[in-house]
């Protein structure tokens, strides 16, 4: 075999390692896509959940007796965001862990659209659940007024600050203290009142659950902050440096011009 036979046999093995790291790349972002894609449609189905839970808040606050049926709607919604909401954190931690241990090994363009597309979903999806908390948020004091003005109407007066500690007690019979219950419109509104104050314990039951989320997401996309400023400082410098590759090409290509013009000289006084 000769020499030249045995670099073009090594030059075959490395030109098929190319391309089958290749496959392989396009196949992991194939799968990062996929997988990208999944996270946002799970993102999609809270935010829409969250306008169902805003409709059915307006409902049953609207409304001057229980709905258990629309508290049932309500409920199950919250369930399917708590459920939803939590496979979604997951999933982008794990895909956080997974970048950050491939921008270890590699800075290549790859890593940095997963690390985009990971940081726009992460932002996404915080404003989601801000919007939820928000939501929820909303609902107490809607729930805290109506409690509010219906002690007024049974005729026990307090103060925003009473209530509210009538509210923490955690304990419905506090309400129902030194009022009267002889007719059915007083029991009409304790009922109301006992059910308004049990809708503000589930609610801080998930304000608890949602803000240990946001403590933990917090981290996440502060973390995702001082990366975007690293990318942006990335690409200035990418910049520069391809300015001065350029200048570097420039320069070469006018030494090895110059360097033809010596040889063709040379050869010239060589013949003569």
């Amino acid at each position: 075999m000769t020499i030249r036979q045995a670099a073009g046999d090594d030059g075959d093995d490395v030109q098929d390692n190319i391309t089958e790291t290749g496959v392989d790349n396009t196949r992991y972002m194939d799968e990062f896509f996929e997988q990208i894609q999944e996270i946002r449609s799970s993102i999609d189905f809270i935010a829409d959940n969250v306008n169902q839970v805003k409709m059915k808040h307006s409902i049953i606050l609207s409304n001057t007796t229980n709905d258990p049926k629309a508290k049932e709607e309500l409920e199950e919604l919250m369930a399917q965001i708590k459920k939803t909401s939590n496979k979604v954190r997951n999933k982008l931690k794990i895909a956080e862990q997974q970048i950050e241990q491939d921008e270890n090994l590699s800075t290549s363009a790859d890593i940095r659209i997963r690390r985009t597309q990971h940081n726009t979903l992460s932002r996404k999806f915080v404003q989601v659940m801000t919007d939820y908390n928000n939501t929820q948020t909303d609902y107490r004091d809607g729930c805290k007024k109506r409690i509010h003005r219906q002690l007024d109407i049974a005729g026990r007066s307090v103060d925003d600050d009473q209530l509210e500690e009538m509210i923490e007690s955690g304990n419905p019979r506090i309400f129902t203290q030194g009022i009267i219950t002889e007719t059915q419109q007083a029991k009409q509104t304790l009922a109301d009142i006992e059910a308004r104050h049990n809708d503000i314990i589930k609610l801080e039951n998930s304000i608890r659950e949602l803000h240990e989320m946001f403590m933990d997401m917090a981290m996440l996309v502060e973390s995702q902050g001082e990366m975007v400023d690293r990318i942006e400082w990335n690409v200035e410098h990418a910049k520069e440096y391809i300015d001065s590759a350029v200048a570097d090409t420039k320069k070469a290509v006018l030494y090895q011009s110059k360097a033809r013009r010596v040889k063709s000289f040379i050869c010239r006084i060589h013949k003569q």
